[in-house]
């Protein structure tokens, strides 16, 4: 028995595969707890600065939260098409 256990596995290593993934997802989700909505502000206060020292590809962007067992990390990907050299007004409206 214990070796066709060996040849096609025992069956329940695959669920708790699963039920391992999932696990660690909710604990990321509990740990960012970022709404959407969130991400989505986040993104555009990210575009709003450096917008003032660059000029980027605002339709390319693409911003997500990566992780892996201990950390979450967000994670950028932003088209740059120049730098502004010289002056910046960094003033507010």
């Amino acid at each position: 028995m214990d070796f066709l256990k060996r040849i096609f596995g025992s069956g329940n290593e695959g669920t708790r595969k699963i039920a391992s993934d999932r696990l660690k997802i909710v604990l990321i989700h509990d740990r960012t707890d970022i709404s959407p909505e969130l991400l989505n502000s986040l993104r555009d206060e990210i575009v709003q600065v450096l917008t003032k020292y660059m000029e980027i590809d605002t339709k390319k962007i693409e911003i997500d939260l990566d992780h892996d067992e201990h950390e979450v990390a967000l994670v950028a990907n932003i088209p740059v098409l120049r730098i502004k050299r010289g002056k910046i007004d960094v003033t507010k409206d």
